[in-house]
């Protein structure tokens, strides 16, 4: 019963830093893994048509170190956010949000959890008192002459309620996209971002980019309007070419410093619910 369970945290969470798009992300009871990578520096992952990439730096925790995780957001199926060590060590039935086209890829290795979302669908999760809705949003790899050549990549939104529907926490993740008209949308659908971890890294692979570099990093957050901004997914791989170094001179150019939290591999952000949302806590 919902009695039981009172004493859920509504008030804190915190999101911890492993390494390429991996956080471990807990608010209110949940704690949510997203595009798990857990490869090591050395390591190659393949791309696609013949394509590899070298993984430059080590992640924060092996997977074996993972807590008890209630759940998976994963934006797409690549090799950089769901890597062998992964395919093999994973709990085969965590649940994992993610695309439809990775749902499959999932089930051809044994992944009983895939829920495959199309562009606006909500799946929801209930644990004790709390309720988390999440929603899948526009994204897009590659401009239109590579992008067929990609796996269909999705962004988030992570909306946490209590059981009575009052929301609490808004995060934002934008998975590997790349700035595009559709992502217009997300501000008119989804106002009052808390939290945005943004999958920065200006990846090239044959000359093309495939993930915001620091320009786009800059204009994705000046479109959602998040109130803080995590940066992941930069400097991991030989293909992120776009260093965090230049987005940080970037955000600076644009007048926008104060919204960034920078983590470091194994660095913890904790955050605090502002007090006018705060559960009125009995007793």
């Amino acid at each position: 019963s919902a009695s039981a369970d009172s004493n859920t945290d509504f008030n804190t969470g915190s999101v911890f830093f492993v390494g390429t798009a991996t956080v471990i992300l807990r608010y209110a009871g949940f704690t949510i893994l997203t595009d798990p990578n857990f490869l090591h520096a050395g390591d190659h992952v393949h791309l696609g048509y013949g394509m590899t990439s070298e993984r430059l730096t080590e992640p924060a925790i092996n997977i074996e170190d993972l807590p008890p995780v209630d759940l998976c957001v994963l934006s797409h199926y690549h090799g950089d956010h769901f890597d062998q060590i992964v395919e093999e060590k994973l709990d085969k039935n965590l649940p994992i949000v993610t695309t439809n086209h990775a749902v499959g890829e999932l089930e051809a290795r044994d992944f009983r959890g895939g829920i495959g979302l199309d562009t606006w669908e909500t799946a929801e999760f209930t644990k004790g008192e709390a309720r988390l809705r999440i929603t899948s949003l526009p994204g897009k790899h590659g401009p239109a002459m590579v992008d067929f050549a990609l796996p269909d990549v999705m962004g988030s939104i992570l909306d946490f309620e209590t059981g009575t529907g009052e929301r609490l926490l808004r995060l934002y993740i934008s998975g590997d996209t790349l700035i595009f008209d559709d992502l217009k949308e997300i501000p008119n659908r989804f106002p009052e971002i808390d939290l945005a971890l943004i999958h920065l890294g200006g990846t090239r692979i044959l000359g093309v980019m495939l993930t915001m570099d620091d320009k786009q990093g800059v204009e994705i957050i000046q479109l959602v309007r998040p109130e803080k901004v995590i940066p992941i997914h930069y400097n991991d791989y030989d293909v992120f070419k776009s260093p965090l170094e230049d987005f940080k001179r970037a955000v600076e150019e644009a007048g926008l410093t104060e919204k960034l939290i920078y983590l470091s591999h194994g660095e913890t952000y904790n955050f605090e619910i502002p007090s006018s949302r705060r559960m009125k806590t009995s007793g």
